[in-house]
């Protein structure tokens, strides 16, 4: 499903050249969940930028379902994250001025999907959050807020869910509840996820877990994280 080979990424600050990404490979297969762990700043999120295409490697190469993403133009690549990739972010990113069903809406809309009414009320009932079609964000908790984003992430139906903090904007018992959304929503449907988290609660959706420093990645064992 998704391949990256010798992976770089540096940014420059003045005369100073920083490796964000250095020699990266990792081989993802369909219906795995990938864990990232690691210190702030060290790759994490742009890695995931650079799978989705949003943002380009500048050496190495990324393939997602036998498209090389790093040879397409930026139009191509923005029609790969519509067509296969759902995105969970920690701050929700849900359009405040637009009510619940208008958000879920707007990725039918992108992907050509002008009747999504049934497709809204089965995703809403997912996240069990029936009753929540016409309020605007605001008037959310943050844990409802979130399981709105979740639901805005999958309703297309990607193949791809790539996941920044999705628990790391919300107290304790609402996190562990987001964690069993995602094992419920996500896992069980056999979607690919990448998750980018400081939390140990998500462990149990792993398949495999990987920390990142220094720019690269190292595959760690669960039990490491729960000593």
């Amino acid at each position: 499903m998704i391949e990256l080979s010798k992976i770089g990424k540096h940014y420059t600050e003045g005369n100073t050249k920083q490796n964000v990404l250095k020699d990266l490979d990792l081989t993802i297969s369909d219906g795995e969940i990938i864990i990232l762990f690691g210190k702030s700043g060290s790759g994490k999120s742009t890695l995931l930028n650079i799978i989705s295409g949003i943002d380009l490697p500048d050496e190495g190469s990324v393939t997602i379902d036998g498209a090389k993403v790093t040879g397409l133009s930026e139009k191509e690549r923005t029609l790969i994250r519509r067509n296969k990739i759902g995105f969970i972010f920690q701050f929700f990113n849900l359009i405040p001025t637009l009510t619940v069903t208008e958000n879920l809406q707007l990725p039918l809309e992108l992907n050509g999907i002008k009747d999504g009414d049934d497709k809204i009320t089965a995703i809403l009932n997912e996240v069990g959050l029936p009753d929540k079609a016409n309020s605007f964000p605001e008037k959310l908790s943050g844990g409802e807020q979130q399981r709105i984003a979740i639901a805005r992430a999958l309703i297309h139906n990607p193949a791809i869910i790539l996941a920044d903090e999705p628990t790391g904007n919300l107290d304790y018992e609402t996190g562990l509840q987001i964690v069993d959304l995602l094992d419920r929503v996500v896992k069980q449907k056999g979607k690919t996820m990448i998750m980018v988290t400081h939390s140990k609660d998500v462990i149990g959706l792993a398949d495999k877990i990987y920390s990142m420093k220094d720019g690269k990645l190292t595959e760690t064992l669960k039990e490491a994280y729960l000593e």
